[in-house]
């Protein structure tokens, strides 16, 4: 598995523009699909990544924890389901009913998504405040796939706890470790290794 680290894009970025279909529902959600809750999370995963699948438990459990919040979520999913049709939006929507996902998981087939977001791996965890100005990127937590650390979602939990209370999460963020996106052939963004 190849290991790839978040681009850690720069911090008071407004939050790129999107228009995508639910895999569950195939509604079309937009950015201002969130709007009016305090804070945004936008997650890049994945179904076949070994480092999703590794925090896919706490995945839900976040969402599940924060419900009533004003946490607005939404997972993206952008790899290329031609070459990995495990992470094709049927297949997606599977993973969305076993895990019990509370939030949206939208495709992006186009991978524009992605390249506005400057992702780079699976997972990659964007925290945007309520002017949709970016305050988190970087990683869920210290946990790998085979490291023996567990999975507390510890690092994201206290920056969302930090923007729902009013306040700027730390300014030290790790980034994100994780399978690089697999983007289409021609689609490899400038930023990507």
């Amino acid at each position: 598995m190849a290991r790839t680290a978040s681009t850690m894009m720069e911090l008071d970025t407004l939050a790129p523009a999107f228009v995508l279909p639910d895999v569950s529902t195939g509604q079309m959600l937009t950015l201002a699909s969130f709007a009016g809750q305090p804070a945004l999370l936008v997650m890049f995963i994945c179904r076949h990544c070994p480092f999703v699948k590794h925090i896919q438990g706490e995945l839900a459990r976040l969402g599940k924890d924060y419900a009533d919040s004003g946490l607005a979520i939404a997972a993206i999913s952008a790899n290329d389901a031609v070459k990995y049709p495990v992470d094709s939006p049927e297949s997606l929507k599977e993973m969305v009913d076993e895990l019990g996902f509370t939030f949206p998981v939208l495709y992006d087939e186009s991978q524009q998504t992605a390249i506005a977001y400057q992702a780079a791996c699976t997972p990659d965890f964007f925290l945007f405040d309520a002017a949709r100005r970016l305050v988190y990127r970087g990683q869920l937590d210290d946990s790998r796939p085979g490291n023996d650390l567990p999975v507390t979602g510890k690092d994201l939990r206290i920056a969302i706890d930090a923007v729902l209370g009013g306040k700027a999460p730390a300014i030290e963020q790790k980034p994100s470790i994780g399978c690089n996106i697999k983007w289409k052939e021609g689609n490899t963004p400038p930023y990507y290794g």
